[in-house]
Formats: C-alpha cells, sequence, structure tokens
C-alpha cells in the first residue's frame, strides 16, 4: 500500500544570508526545529506558482527514489523582517508573510560540475527523464540545479517546472508536448536508458500517487487572481496534465533520444 506523502510544518525564526545565486532570492534560515534550510518566498518573482513547482517537481523525485534534500512548509511570522537592514529583502520578507516553501540545508555540500563527476547512465537517464516529464527548464551546463553531499548527487530547484501554469491556457495541449528544451540538459549525453527508466518510472508513478503529491498543494496557494477557479478545480488540472503527460510519454521520451542522438 502506497504511503500518503507529508510535508513537515516548521517556523521560521532565524534569517541567516540571501543565496544571491537564485534570481528570486532564496535564503539560508533556521527554524524553531535548530535546523537550517533553504527558504524559498511565495512573494518573489514567480510568487507561489514557483513554490507549487518546487513541490510537486521535489515530491515525484522523491517517489522515484532520487536524492533530495527535505521539503517543508515554512511559516513566517508577520513579524519576521521588520529589523532587515536590506530594503528589497525587507519588501521580500514583509511579502511573504504566512506559508512558504524550505528544502533541508545540505551542509557541505558542492555545486555538481559535469567535468568533474560523471553521472552513470542510469542515473543520468531517471534525472532526465524526469525533467523532461514535469517540463524542467533549469537543469543545464549553466545552472545545473544539482549537489554533490556525501558522494552522491543530489537534486535541488525545481522552481522553473510546469511553466505551464503561467498562463494556464490550453494545458492539455502542453501536458502532450515533446518538451524540446531537454536537449540543453546537461545530463542528456550519458541519458542513454530512456526507454528502460520511462517503463520502470510508469509503474511508479500511479494516479493514486500523482493524486496524493497534488493534494500535498496548501489551499493558501491556489486562491489566484487571475482565475475564478476553486483550489480544488486548480488542482484537478494539474493532476490532470501530470496524468495525461505521464500516459503519453513516449512524446517527451522520443524527443529526449532523438536530441540525445544529435549530441552524440
Amino acid at each position: 500500500m502506497e504511503k500518503t506523502p507529508h510535508l513537515r510544518t516548521v517556523n521560521v525564526t532565524r534569517y541567516i544570508t540571501p543565496l544571491r545565486e537564485g534570481g528570486s532570492l532564496p535564503a539560508l534560515a533556521e527554524a524553531d526545529d535548530d535546523f537550517k534550510y533553504v527558504l524559498k518566498f511565495k512573494g518573489a518573482g514567480h510568487g507561489v506558482k514557483a513554490l507549487i513547482a518546487e513541490l510537486i517537481g521535489g515530491e515525484i523525485a522523491r517517489v522515484l527514489n532520487l536524492k533530495m534534500p527535505e521539503l517543508v512548509f515554512a511559516n513566517l511570522d508577520e513579524a519576521f523582517g521588520r529589523s532587515e537592514g536590506d530594503e528589497e529583502i525587507q519588501d521580500l520578507l514583509q511579502g511573504s508573510q504566512g506559508l512558504n516553501l524550505a528544502l533541508h540545508y545540505l551542509s557541505g555540500a558542492i555545486n555538481f560540475d559535469p567535468v568533474v563527476t560523471l553521472v552513470d547512465p542510469k542515473l543520468a537517464s531517471q534525472i532526465v527523464w524526469l525533467d523532461a516529464f514535469i517540463t524542467n527548464v533549469d537543469r543545464t551546463f549553466r545552472n545545473t540545479n544539482m549537489l554533490i553531499w556525501h558522494k552522491e548527487l543530489w537534486l535541488i530547484d525545481h522552481g522553473a517546472s510546469l511553466y505551464f501554469h503561467h498562463s494556464w491556457t490550453n494545458w492539455e495541449k502542453h501536458a502532450q508536448s515533446p518538451f524540446a528544451l531537454i536537449k540543453d540538459h546537461v545530463l542528456l549525453p550519458q541519458a542513454s536508458m530512456l526507454t528502460e527508466t520511462d517503463a520502470i518510472f510508469k509503474k511508479i508513478l500511479t494516479d493514486d500517487v500523482l493524486q496524493n503529491i497534488v493534494n500535498l498543494i496548501p489551499e493558501v496557494w491556489l486562491n489566484w487572481e487571475e482565475t475564478d477557479e476553486t483550489p480544488e478545480a486548480i488542482r484537478n488540472v494539474y493532476f490532470q496534465f501530470l496524468s495525461i503527460r505521464l500516459n503519453h510519454s513516449e512524446i517527451f521520451i522520443n524527443e529526449a533520444q532523438n536530441a540525445r542522438e544529435a549530441l552524440i
């Protein structure tokens, strides 16, 4: 029986420092469980949609047994940030009161360098498959969004995934799109086992598993000004997008394989 996923909720107690590598200005912060987290703010550029993509992408990766730092919901008190000297950061904190998302901080981790570390075909294929499935545009040579921690490869930052939701139109068409940007994926040259990976992952990602992941999206992240749809209706679109895309995985697998053949 599949275990229903669950995310802990922590309260942010200390803002440590901004992590300026990311365009959305995430931060290193400490919470009331005494752990440090990379905090992603709903008040940043793409708002709650980036957090939803981070949540769905990260939890799908975890179900597929890929290494992912623990995701937690992170509460930001309304008084938080008032003493912050940097005006940009103060505005970000004030605009992010309430529920945000955070990843467990992997202390001592280093950025993955494809020149230094060779990834085996099985793992490379699994990661390429994941990113083609969730339409993750941000795992390139320029910005790999992977870390080496304790000699293992860890995935981070899925906030640029599921980009269909920024327009929220023609999502059915997007669900069956080939995802041409996979050609820029940092691990595509090593991804020689995509067909085998597809067969395995489609058995793992049942509709129940996808529905349980989508159900994790907090209702407070689903009250969108640009649509009259209810939170439940929005959740259902995310589920349908993932389910349809999975059932037509040959479309994005063929695209990835053709792009790989053009490289090697």
